[in-house]
């Protein structure tokens, strides 16, 4: 495939903005997963329930309200702007902004799930070998259960890449700060550019099959350990 500069500059973009919404999302969706994983109350499937939100909203919903929320700046003015933080509309940040919180229940799923899985008699020995939180969490419990890691870093990185209707409420169509590929995708149908529309559809399906190929892979793997250490 041969693409022009404009599609290449989609396509980087594209790259950039799941490459920062997956290293996101994973960094904070690990201490809230830590919590949901031990807590069995009420406010943990209410918690439980809002992340997952975005699997059931149609995104042109979502990207309403984040468009209004991000519209009134007086949390952004008051508590983010003063460290630097300034997340507009029709922005790159704002892509971001939005793109974590469509993204979230792809990173919290697999990693609660490993969370949940995990046999907590390697953490009661390490507590009476006297590790702590850290070192309990990065000895004991990133090695059992990376898999769940890596799968829910891959799902963020790739459903952030096929964002549409989030992308085009918060972001609109400006190149080289939104716009995505999805974007330009559209934008070549809009002018009837099938064949280019095609080559970049192409392009995702090929991007899209691989990384389902890999997951499941890896899923099959994770499964033969299972039964062998039974």
């Amino acid at each position: 495939m041969i693409f022009t500069s404009e599609e290449i500059q989609s396509i980087l973009l594209t790259f950039k903005l799941s490459f920062v919404v997956t290293i996101i999302l994973i960094f904070f969706s690990t201490p809230l997963c830590i919590w949901l994983a031990k807590s069995r109350g009420y406010l943990s499937k209410i918690v439980n329930s809002i992340v997952t939100l975005p699997l059931i909203l149609p995104p042109t919903v979502l990207g309403f309200y984040l468009l209004i929320f991000l519209s009134d700046n007086y949390f952004f003015d008051n508590f983010l702007s003063p460290l630097g933080i300034n997340i507009q509309p029709f922005s790159f940040s704002g892509l971001v902004f939005a793109s974590v919180i469509y993204s979230l229940p792809f990173a919290v799923q697999p990693i609660l799930n490993g969370l949940q899985n995990l046999d907590q008699r390697y953490i009661e020995i390490a507590k009476i070998n006297g590790l702590n939180k850290m070192d309990r969490f990065i000895n004991v419990v990133l090695p059992l259960t990376y898999k769940n890691f890596l799968t829910a870093a891959i799902l963020c990185f790739t459903h952030t890449i096929g964002e549409f209707g989030v992308i085009l409420m918060i972001g609109g169509n400006i190149p080289g700060e939104t716009k995505v590929l999805s974007i330009q995708i559209y934008e070549y149908v809009e002018i009837l550019n099938y064949s280019s529309a095609n080559k970049l559809g192409l392009f995702l399906i090929g991007l899209a099959f691989f990384t389902l190929f890999f997951l499941y892979c890896l899923q099959t793997n994770k499964i033969k350990n299972h039964l062998n250490n039974a």
